[in-house]
């Protein structure tokens, strides 16, 4: 699932934090990984909308977040040592 192998690359950015915030009534879940964002740049892929600021990506929103939580592997501590 493309959603789920977005996740994995995540952990491959290299970001030190990240900010998750939850849209319960929209079911939406924005990642930042800067703060604040200040996007130059969105482009969208399914369920995906990806936030740059030039070409570093910034944030990630991710629409039916719960429904596609549902259908992704759970993430284990292990999960984040692969390359």
């Amino acid at each position: 699932m493309k959603t789920g192998k977005t996740s994995a690359h995540f952990l491959k950015l290299g970001a030190k934090k990240l900010w998750l915030d939850y849209d319960e009534e929209a079911d939406v879940l924005y990642v930042s990984f800067r703060r604040p964002q200040k996007a130059t740049d969105s482009r969208m892929e399914g369920d995906l909308i990806y936030h740059y600021r030039d070409e570093e990506l910034v944030g990630v929103t991710i629409l039916h977040a719960s429904e596609i939580s549902r259908q992704i592997e759970p993430f284990t501590s292990t999960d984040a040592h692969r390359t």
